[in-house]
């Protein structure tokens, strides 16, 4: 204000409507981050970040600007083990019970051709989600996979070859012991009828179109047997696995999804 008066706070003037809001705050902030990287120590990357907390019924509106100030006191240290920081000042800085962090960031693993060796980089879509509510810490990985899927029915019928797409796999984990990006991508990737990769030479097409014509699957064999897979690491509590055919013969996808919860199982 021009007098020199403190300017009004209008966030924290009393809303009488009596309606709590579960999640408030700012969405799809483009801010570098470090990943913990199974080969080469780190990666630096660029993500989306989501951060909101929740807002009680007598409040009009949260701080938008101190969800951004909170990230910048982070420069260069948003990584995965200062989340629960992050989080924790969230609530504290807006007076929350609750806090949520998404962090969804193009991840890089340098892999080589099946037959000529060749290298390059394959990029995956992975997500960093995270709640603090109390004391109790709830936090998913999440990584999408594309992987070469051929019909089975299509090779059962055709006399000439079968027809086969590129396909999504979405997996996301809870887990006690801490899990590599690169183990998870190579789990999910056993999962359908070829892995893909950046740069492929005439050798390598050659096997990566014969080892999906040998290895058909419906989008119901990739998610049990990712299931399967999943399921037999310990350290996993719960996943959820989607898989999505972009069908090359149909005008619309192919979807499967599972899921596995065994948190309270005693297991």
């Amino acid at each position: 204000m021009s007098d020199g008066q403190p300017m009004p706070d209008l966030q924290k003037s009393r809303d009488h409507r009596r309606i709590p809001i579960a999640k408030v705050g700012v969405k799809d902030i483009s801010y570098p981050i470090v990943v913990q990287d199974k080969n080469r120590s780190l990666q630096h990357t660029v993500a989306r970040v989501d951060m909101y907390v929740d807002l009680p019924h007598q409040f009009k509106g949260t701080h938008m600007s101190r969800f951004v100030e909170i990230l910048n006191r982070y420069r260069e240290q948003v990584a995965l083990d200062r989340l629960e920081d992050i989080l924790r000042e969230m609530r504290q800085k807006l007076g929350a019970e609750t806090a949520h962090l998404r962090v969804e960031f193009p991840y890089f693993i340098d892999k080589a051709a099946p037959v000529s060796k060749a290298r390059s980089l394959m990029e995956y879509t992975c997500e960093f989600d995270a709640c603090l509510r109390g004391e109790t810490l709830d936090f998913v990985l999440g990584v999408k996979v594309p992987v070469t899927s051929l019909c089975p029915c299509s090779k059962e019928l055709s006399r000439f070859g079968a027809h086969n797409q590129r396909s999504i796999m979405t997996v996301k984990v809870r887990y006690t012991d801490f899990i590599w990006i690169e183990d998870l991508v190579a789990l999910i990737e056993q999962c359908g009828s070829s892995p893909l990769y950046a740069l492929l030479k005439r050798a390598d097409e050659k096997h990566v179109t014969e080892q999906a014509y040998q290895n058909p699957r419906f989008v119901e064999d990739m998610v049990r047997e990712a299931y399967l897979r999943l399921a037999a690491q310990e350290n996993i509590t719960w996943f959820s696995v989607e898989a999505e055919n972009f069908e090359s013969i149909h005008n619309h996808s192919a979807y499967a999804a599972v899921e596995l919860d065994r948190r309270g199982s005693g297991r």
